[in-house]
């Protein structure tokens, strides 16, 4: 209950139920990154399946993101949050038990479609429940930290599931999460919807998943074979759909993207951050699981332990937002927490192939714990843009920013890593080494290892090395480059955002 605008015992126990939904969506991703070296063993996907296994869910989430956001606007956030949360349960058990890379694909895709659902729903519905700045950027942070805290739990508990079970095991933990949001959702969340929205333009949410789909295939064919008459078509393709997209929205009485809100500069920089925050972060997520199994040698269940570190290093940084502002203008805490982010990716660079773990964890609590409060800042400036009865379309743009953003950096970050590890390896393959070997060597560190496994000590020793130098020259690569971008976003942030309140404008509340 509200008093005086204020949020009461009911929006915080909400809070928790919303939580549950942002807390599976991270295990969902961070416990696959943990099955890649099982999953590839057992399916044997080529590089380029293992990319779209990884990806294809992200992609679908950020091209649905605006048609569910707007969705839930029409028909109600609640509604449109337990029909998701029914259908990734289900979705989770068909990718549990896929018998082939095409069929985990499909799977994953599905997954992707009900998990569009969730972050619009819930993020707007936060917006709704929470009318005052401060209680609000509390409740963004909290929502924020959930995410980290799946990305704890996932690890852990995925490596518990796969010492001891299949890899699609890890798909089920999600299963009873979303019987219990079924449950606990229809108590003690509220349903909220707006008024007067128009019906939803269904060519608007063709054209927004054409788009995406497209310039995602191009960008696929390019690092799969390089440049191309066709890749270069279905990038132009998608940029067409694009602007097509765009015009349209200008034309209807009740757009899926208010594009007012892109005349904000603290919007638009906001929304830039964010995005490109993700793209980076995420980007090298892919590679540290790797490193820790591939390259150190870790099980899976030593693997999540050592990932703790910085997934808690992002739920004390969402935390801890409402004391960094408090007296601090948020440009200033978004600058900073970059450069702190960049001096983490540093670290990161100086990993090795048998003494890296400690740069890994000291890097990555400190990177994380810089970004925590850039991520949580630009939520709350973005969904403080719009009024409650557009919280769903908010919602939608911040989130395709940050899924779109993280989905192309595993995919252009992997793809730069990977031309780095061919390029590295196919110069040090030992003489020797039959050549249908060396080929599939040179696929993927994962294959790298398992064939290596199979020759003789003469062979196997030198291969692996061979194979271990190369993911590491490419994991330096990102990472350098990743603490440049980070350097570059704390210029943007301390320069674009130096005028912005913790939210952008005061409410009254709905209704």
């Amino acid at each position: 209950m509200e008093t005086n605008g204020l949020a009461g015992r009911k929006e915080w126990i909400g809070l928790a139920v919303i939580a549950l939904p942002c807390i599976l969506y991270s295990m969902d991703l961070t416990v696959l990154n943990l099955a890649v070296p099982a999953l590839s063993a057992d399916l044997k996907p080529s590089s380029t399946e293992l990319l779209w296994i990884m990806d294809i869910y992200g992609f679908l989430v950020a091209g649905l993101l605006i048609t569910m956001g707007t969705l839930g606007d029409r028909v109600g956030r609640r509604k449109l949050l337990l029909i998701g949360a029914a259908a990734f349960g289900v979705a989770s058990i068909l990718a549990a038990f896929a018998n082939s890379a095409g069929t985990l694909i499909a799977a994953r895709a599905l997954l992707g479609i009900a998990g569009a659902t969730l972050a619009p729903s819930t993020l707007s519905l936060i917006r709704n429940m929470f009318h005052d700045n401060r209680q609000r950027t509390i409740a963004i942070g909290i929502w924020i930290a959930s995410y980290s805290a799946g990305g704890a739990i996932g690890p852990l508990v995925g490596g518990f599931m796969l010492e001891f079970f299949w890899w699609g095991s890890v798909f089920l933990i999600g299963v009873p999460v979303m019987i219990l949001l079924l449950i606990l959702g229809p108590m003690l969340l509220p349903e909220f919807r707006d008024p007067n929205a128009g019906r939803l333009d269904l060519i608007s949410a063709f054209l927004s998943l054409a788009a995406v789909l497209t310039i995602i295939f191009g960008l696929k064919k390019i690092a799969e074979s390089g440049i191309d008459g066709l890749s270069l078509l279905s990038i132009a393709i998608g940029i067409l759909l694009s602007i097509v997209f765009i015009r349209r929205q200008k034309t209807l009485a009740h757009p899926m993207i208010d594009l007012h809100l892109f005349h904000s500069k603290t919007f638009s920089a906001a929304l830039s951050i964010y995005g490109l925050g993700g793209f980076f972060l995420f980007g090298s997520f892919f590679f540290t699981s790797q490193y820790l199994q591939l390259v150190l040698g870790l099980s899976a269940m030593q693997a999540g332990l050592w990932l703790l570190p910085t997934f808690f290093g992002f739920i004390v940084g969402s935390l801890l937002v409402p004391v960094f502002v408090k007296n601090t203008k948020p440009a200033f805490v978004m600058g900073v927490g970059l450069a702190v982010g960049a001096v983490g990716f540093s670290i990161l660079s100086m990993v090795g192939i048998d003494s890296g773990l400690n740069f890994l964890i000291i890097g990555g609590v400190i990177y994380s714990f810089g970004l925590a409060p850039v991520f949580t800042l630009t939520t709350d400036l973005i969904i403080g843009a719009a009024p409650p009865e557009k919280a769903g379309m908010a919602s939608a743009i911040s989130e395709t920013s940050a899924e779109f953003g993280a989905a192309m950096g595993i995919a252009i970050l992997g793809s730069i890593s990977t031309a780095i590890y061919r390029t590295s390896i196919s110069n040090n393959i030992p003489s020797g080494v039959p050549a249908e070997v060396a080929d599939t060597a040179k696929d993927t560190l994962g294959g790298a290892v398992a064939e290596a496994a199979k020759l003789s000590g003469e062979l196997s020793v030198p291969l692996m090395d061979a194979a271990k130098e190369a993911f590491v020259n490419g994991l330096h690569f990102t990472a350098i480059l990743t603490a440049v971008a980070m350097a570059l976003l704390a210029v943007l942030a301390f320069s674009q955002l130096k005028q912005a309140p913790v939210a952008v404008r005061e409410v009254e509340p709905a209704g």
